[in-house]
């Protein structure tokens, strides 16, 4: 692989791109999120680093996942009270 290509992100450059919190993103990166896989990563002693193209796999994963599991509510407006 060319070193070009060679693309690597810290956790806090992976919250921004993700819109939610850097703390979050090591959650997940530890696999302490549950129903949600962990992004996988390259641990530079207490550093995490994160190959962009895995993120882009790892959405990926999880939207086909997503899709798999959603289901239309049956009736429209059936979670709204009166």
């Amino acid at each position: 692989m060319p070193f070009q290509d060679f693309d690597l992100l810290t956790l806090k450059e992976v919250a921004a791109l993700l819109h939610c919190s850097k703390a979050h993103i090591c959650k997940v990166v530890l696999g302490r999120v549950v129903g949600c896989p962990a992004i996988p990563s390259v641990a530079l002693g207490r550093r995490r680093l994160i190959r962009r193209e895995s993120l882009a796999a790892w959405i990926q994963a999880n939207e086909k996942a997503l899709d798999a599991t959603m289901q239309a509510s049956p009736l429209r407006g059936a979670g709204k009270r009166a």
